[in-house]
């Protein structure tokens, strides 16, 4: 197989499935016994990997440019073309290798994540799951499209955005109600794309035997260590514990400011986070983002910055924001070329450098688990994906400072620091909202598809969960926040992982306040396992434990004030 099948995917993204489906079949031919079974592996692994980077770079150039029409096709004829009998051909060869009950050394794991897919395949869902994607490129372009004019300009939503750092709170609330707006303008065009998302995943869910949705999901995430009923006691801890605080430092702002209640825009991100005042500018140019970045993480450890540097000279970097670019940040694997490739859409901020670190951490879990033999070893779950992500932010935060490559002087440093794990405490709250709403979307699928429900359901959670924010008057904006989490629409169910792996990435963190170089080892142990090992065994390898009750969470709220508190008096 290594002998014909192209070596790039250069080659590989203008095959047609009759010049692909020959490699399957041979794999279902050929014999499987333990002494073939690693070549058999092997030559499978190949494979997948020419498909999964032909998919990605495909569906990359989707977001780097929303308005590219031959790009939008490229894609939609790989996947109903390609992916859907790759993915037939590929349920056979998981019964096969099931089948023969062979379990190769270090794919335990695997072998537990194919009979949960084996059992839950039906080729009747593969055309769905390549409607569902070509939905969410409608979502893309609706929402990639969103611009706003100001003063004679026409900016991005996130070029905008920078025009709320300004102490003139009149200005912010123009700037805020201008965004608003604009937003609103496409309430009809995204509830309506919304009842065909509902009804599509509700049917997989019944093709595939389950009586809803968030079973099927359950399973296809590999959740096995955790239920439903575990989210629910999570959203109950953070109500208890983590609540409280985050009202403290609604409070905080609040008196900062000197106004009686805290309304949006005198918050940032998501309308949660309190925004620098004055505003941190850490860098000009996206170039000096990179550069500074790159000397950031060879001080958190000399080889991942070697990483970094490789992403950066072979220009797997795509950062600036630019109209008709796709909203927020990802990292994409190209496996078979071993490389991670990063997108986010950068204006000048903390947050863009925090991105940026974040989606180096998952960059550099790829740079790990590659080096492992097979591409299921290289599966790992969302959880300990974002604790790689996560934990690279706060592992990085020490060395914002000039003096160590970075962007600030001392003080700046310790504000940037300080909001980042403010930022951390309110974003529980948050993620609270959009899981729980998500709960009841697929336990209420009946009601969920009126998005009137939809948007009572995503208020009253709103007011649980973050109710130190004045929203009087601007209700309409506060109902439809669920439009603006994209995940709702194109990844249900993927936001609880950042909850939890928030948890494993605080641990992580506070290891290092004692011991950076254990922490940052440890940290990289975990990420060299992959998917190899269960997901509590991940944490653990990491110096996590992979827990989110009320005592777990307090004592993280407790390190985090604590250490709050001690940069104050920088």
């Amino acid at each position: 197989m290594q002998a014909t099948l192209p070596t790039t995917t250069d080659e590989f993204v203008n095959w047609s499935w009759s010049q692909i489906e020959p490699f399957y079949a041979e794999l279902e031919a050929r014999p499987l016994a333990a002494d073939t079974v690693a070549t058999w592996l092997a030559d499978w692994t190949l494979l997948l990997r020419l498909m999964s980077e032909t998919g990605n770079r495909l569906e990359i150039a989707t977001t780097v440019n929303t308005e590219d029409e031959e790009a939008v096709k490229r894609l939609q004829n790989f996947l109903k073309n390609i992916a859907e009998p790759a993915a037939i051909a590929e349920h056979k060869l998981q019964e096969k290798i099931l089948a023969s009950g062979l379990e190769p050394v270090g794919f335990e794991i695997a072998l537990r994540n194919m009979r949960a897919e084996a059992a839950d395949f039906r080729e009747a869902n593969v055309p769905l799951v390549t409607k569902e994607r070509e939905l969410s490129l409608e979502y893309n372009q609706i929402v990639g499209a969103q611009t706003v004019t100001w003063e004679g300009e026409e900016l991005t939503i996130t070029q905008v955005k920078l025009k709320m750092q300004t102490d003139d709170r009149s200005v912010r609330e123009a700037v805020w109600k201008a965004i608003a707006a604009r937003r609103l303008a496409d309430r009809s065009a995204l509830n309506t794309l919304w009842t065909k998302f509902l009804p599509l995943r509700l049917q997989m869910a019944s093709n595939a035997g389950y009586a809803n949705y968030r079973d099927l999901r359950w399973r296809q995430f590999r959740r096995f260590e955790y239920s439903p009923d575990d989210c629910i006691r999570f959203h109950e801890s953070i109500e208890t514990v983590v609540v409280p605080a985050a009202t403290r430092i609604y409070d905080k702002q609040r008196q900062k400011l000197g106004v009686d209640t805290l309304r949006p825009w005198d918050l940032d991100r998501d309308d949660v986070y309190p925004p620098s005042r004055p505003p941190l500018h850490p860098f000009d140019t996206v170039e000096e983002l990179v550069s500074k970045v790159d000397a950031i993480l060879h001080k958190v450890d000399p080889e991942l910055g070697d990483y970094f540097t490789i992403m950066r000279k072979e220009n797997l970097l795509d950062l600036d924001n630019r109209k008709g670019k796709a909203p927020g940040g990802y990292q994409a694997g190209l496996v078979q070329s071993k490389r991670p490739f990063i997108f986010m859409n950068a204006v000048g901020t903390q947050n863009d450098v925090q991105t940026l670190l974040h989606e180096a951490g998952h960059a550099f879990h790829l740079f790990e688990a590659l080096k492992l033999p097979y591409s299921q070893q290289w599966e790992y779950t969302s959880e300990i994906a974002e604790v790689a992500s996560m934990s690279m932010e706060l592992l990085a935060a020490p060395y914002l400072k000039a003096s160590d490559g970075g962007f600030y002087t001392p003080q700046e440093a310790a504000r940037a620091e300080i909001e980042h794990l403010e930022q951390n405490i309110l974003f529980w709250p948050f993620m609270a909202v959009v899981d729980a709403f998500q709960h009841w979307v697929y336990s209420n699928p009946a009601q969920a598809a009126d998005t009137a429900n939809c948007d009572a359901v995503w208020g009253d959670l709103w007011a649980r969960f973050i109710p130190g924010v004045d929203w009087s008057g601007l209700e309409d904006s506060r109902v439809t926040g669920w439009h603006r989490k994209l995940h709702i629409f194109q990844i249900p169910f993927y936001y609880v992982d950042y909850g939890l792996a928030q948890v494993g990435a605080q641990q992580v963190w506070r290891n290092s306040l004692k011991d950076k170089a254990k922490a940052v080892r440890d940290y990289r142990a975990a990420l060299a396992l992959g998917g190899t090992r269960p997901l509590p065994e991940l944490f653990e390898a990491a110096g996590a434990k992979f827990e989110f009750d009320i005592e777990t969470l307090g004592e993280l709220v407790e390190v985090t004030e604590e250490h709050i508190g001690e940069l104050e008096k920088v």
